[in-house]
């Protein structure tokens, strides 16, 4: 970790150039920690856990799923944002990239290019979805599996465009599907796109794409993703919906593809102004194994239901509880004594942010 003191200098020259151009400037710090338990009724041997869950993942044993310190610089014409994170969702979701790199929740800089119009380089919150890592921001304690397995963050250049307060559009030139570094042998940039409508205060409206290549150039095949969600409120209600739809190619230069699917569907009711109950339901189908790859004969084909209860302690400290069963075509579930078929569990957290 040593070796992670030393991205604050990259933002030197932006803070330099902010105090000679900009009056208006601002230097905030923030940080964040989310401890969890879970029990899974299956009683696996030791802490195991399905590969394709990054957060809240281990069994019967209380841990951090994320805990981080942020510095945001903001000014008329630049801005900057570094976060360095620890925690067993940054041991598992980046477990491929370096040990520095590792542990960077984000890194980057911007400039704005026009009166609604900011570009921003480095590492950034993914523009797929409706969830991100941090549990505090999401309906739910545990992240729907749409989330786990699409990017929550990426590496690259996004510029991003408001023509008016109800639309956003986006685009975006990345080094892959969740990377900080691109695929080994791979020279293929992936691009990205997403457009945002916000009709009223109510409602919110998101498409959102990815094209590129996973794969190294020997071998290449290309990927595309649609990611496309609804949030809506009313009164005390809160209804998300989602459905996301990836393909990729079945080998280099083939037309033929392999898919994947997943929607899912959360209502969320404040009971009081301190309590909130959650409850979602969603289905996985991946049967050629593209991003999860289970070795079973119907591929990875999951439906999840979840009961969420939040108590809002404080302003900045919130306590969860969630019961959630996953139920699977195959045995592809760990248990003290073989496979299953279904996964219940119980998990409970508690976020404190600052």
């Amino acid at each position: 970790m040593k070796n992670a003191f030393f991205f604050p200098l990259l933002f030197t020259p932006v803070l330099a150039f902010g105090q000679e151009a900009d009056s208006t400037r601002s230097i905030t710090f923030s940080g964040y920690a989310d401890v969890f338990y879970q029990y899974d009724f299956n009683q696996p041997a030791g802490n195991a856990r399905p590969g394709f869950l990054y957060n809240h993942n281990r069994h019967h044993e209380v841990n951090v799923n994320m805990a981080y310190l942020k510095g945001a610089y903001a000014a008329d014409r630049v801005r900057g944002n570094l976060a360095l994170m620890v925690g067993t969702y940054a041991d598992d979701n980046l477990a491929a990239e370096s040990d520095v790199t590792q542990h960077i929740l984000e890194a980057n800089v911007g400039v704005r290019l026009g009166a609604r119009t900011w570009l921003d380089a480095g590492i950034l919150p993914s523009h797929i979805g409706f969830e991100s890592a941090l549990s505090k921001d999401c309906r739910t304690l545990t992240r729907s599996l749409v989330a786990e397995n699409s990017p929550y963050f990426e590496t690259g250049v996004r510029v991003t465009f408001q023509p008016s307060d109800k639309w956003t559009l986006a685009a975006l030139y990345l080094n892959g599907w969740q990377r900080v570094a691109r695929p080994p042998g791979n020279t293929m940039p992936a691009f990205g796109t997403q457009v945002t409508w916000k009709p009223s205060g109510n409602v919110t409206l998101n498409y959102s794409t990815f094209l590129g290549s996973e794969k190294p150039d020997s071998n290449r095949l290309i990927r595309q993703y649609h990611n496309v969600y609804g949030l809506f409120m009313a009164g005390d209600w809160e209804f998300t919906a989602g459905f996301d739809f990836g393909a990729e190619q079945v080998r280099e230069g083939a037309s033929g593809l392999n898919t994947w699917y997943t929607p899912v569907l959360i209502a969320r009711y404040q009971v009081s102004p301190r309590c909130a109950l959650a409850a979602r339901v969603e289905y996985f189908e991946d049967i050629a194994g593209v991003i999860i790859a289970t070795g079973t004969p119907n591929g990875f084909q999951t439906t999840g239901f979840s009961l969420n209860l939040d108590y809002k302690i404080s302003d900045n400290a919130l306590w969860r509880i969630e019961g959630r069963v996953l139920n699977s075509e195959d045995e592809i579930f760990v248990t003290d004594n073989g496979l299953s078929k279904s996964r219940p569990y119980l998990t409970t957290g508690l976020a404190i942010s600052f």
